[in-house]
């Protein structure tokens, strides 16, 4: 597939905003986070449309579009309009190039902390063995987490499914990802194709 759009990803934006944060109105308007179901009123399925025909126009002028669309594929699961695409083209997306990407903990990102703490695999593993007789609470309160944590790494063990054993994905390649976006979104005529020079 052609991608005749030049991205320059080399510099930055210094001093100039991205659509994005310019028009935080349209990517945070509350039809963008959350798309209107097919029986919303046709004045609502109207502005959605409209917003979208504006954060389209705005992705696609983006020098960070590249980097932004590779972002929210194949590195973090967010939510919203983001590089010309929904959360549901996005999952197409992800779908057709067989990535699978974990949603964001933002309270772990921003550095809060709960109560309960993350536990690894090994270490419900290990405590189990140790207290063979203890309830599945009594393990929970010892390991500082949710029954259904302990539960979850439990039930992957019977499985056979311990993330150790799990071979990790390899990421796709940036065109790989260009590609899956121009079979799942229509291109507008309003949207420049992208291509030329590709980007590695």
């Amino acid at each position: 597939m052609g991608h005749d759009r030049a991205v320059d990803t080399s510099s930055s934006t210094d001093g100039a905003m991205t659509g994005c944060i310019a028009r935080s109105d349209i990517f945070q308007h509350r039809l963008m986070e959350e798309p209107p179901p097919a029986s919303a009123t046709r004045r609502t399925r109207e502005r959605y449309e409209q917003l979208v025909r504006e954060a389209k126009a705005l992705c696609a002028s983006c020098p960070l579009f590249t980097d932004c669309l590779y972002s929210a594929v194949a590195e973090h699961d967010v939510s919203g309009f983001v590089a010309g695409t929904t959360a549901a083209q996005r999952r197409s997306m992800r779908n057709l190039l067989d990535v699978e990407v974990q949603a964001d903990d933002f309270d772990q990102l921003a550095g809060a902390r709960g109560t309960r703490r993350p536990v690894s695999h090994e270490e419900v593993l290990r405590l189990r063995g140790q207290y063979p007789n203890d309830s599945l609470e009594s393990l929970a309160m010892r390991l500082g987490c949710s029954l259904s944590t302990v539960k979850r790494h439990l039930r992957r063990a019977r499985r056979g499914q311990s993330p150790a054993t799990k071979t990790p994905r390899t990421k796709p390649a940036v065109n790989a990802v260009l590609d899956a976006f121009e079979t799942v979104v229509d291109v507008q005529p309003c949207q420049p194709r992208r291509g030329g020079s590709r980007v590695a």
